[in-house]
């Protein structure tokens, strides 16, 4: 029998439809997962901080506060996976979605297994990408705001901390200029792009001086960054 390492996932819905909400929840406890409920968009990131939730399911159109602008602030300091919720199919709001950090979003309206089938594969992604992200090349302690790479820890500014997490939450994923510069200042200054340059350039750096030879961040032109660990 397959085991199921996810049945304990604990799952905040972000939904100010009552009768939506609950169905969903009632799928995701069925299929083994813990469920809880805010309906009001200023209420979600203090939920988040409260409850730590595996997984958020987020609605982009909510009283009080805007799903992507809680989106936006939920990745100023957790990587915890989101899916938007949306009844807009604009394309503009799923790039834009996608872009401020979401992983994956779900028009309205949809099916509750629907919604089941993708919190466990982004789940099953999201574990997969924190067994590579803690692999013995490179080690993150967001705990105590440490790394270390091929053993030696890395001195590193808390911008430089936050950029090789937000890299390393995802192996192998290209991220955009843009996308890095949401991460990085938490009072989001307004900045340039090549801002993100010049602190990838300061960041392998001090990866070759703990690694000599190691260069684990890739350049792809005229898109961004992304970190491979071998």
């Amino acid at each position: 029998m397959e085991t199921t390492p996810q049945a304990l996932a604990r799952i905040l819905i972000v939904e100010d439809e009552p009768k939506l909400a609950a169905l969903v929840g009632d799928y995701l406890r069925s299929s083994g997962y813990e469920s809880s409920w805010v309906a009001d968009g200023r209420e979600a990131v203090p939920a988040v901080k409260a409850s730590q939730p595996d997984l958020v399911l987020l609605d982009l159109m909510l009283p009080g506060r805007d799903g992507l602008d809680i989106c936006r602030e939920l990745r100023s300091f957790s990587d915890v996976p989101i899916i938007m919720l949306t009844a807009r199919v604009e394309e503009i709001d799923r790039l834009l979605g996608l872009e401020l950090g979401a992983d994956d979003y779900i028009c309205k309206p949809f099916s509750p297994r629907e919604v089941v089938a993708r919190v466990k594969a982004i789940l099953r992604r999201a574990r997969a990408s924190g067994e590579q992200s803690s692999s013995i090349a490179l080690r993150i302690d967001e705990a105590t705001h440490s790394a270390m790479f091929h053993g030696t820890p890395l001195d590193l500014t808390p911008v430089e901390f936050r950029l090789l997490k937000t890299l390393a939450a995802n192996p192998g994923r290209v991220f955009s200029r843009d996308h890095l510069l949401d991460n990085l200042y938490l009072d989001h200054r307004v900045v340039t792009d090549r801002t993100v340059d010049s602190h990838i350039k300061n960041l392998r750096r001090k990866l070759e001086q703990a690694a000599p030879g190691q260069d684990p961040i890739r350049s792809i032109y005229g898109v961004g960054y992304k970190l491979e660990i071998e």
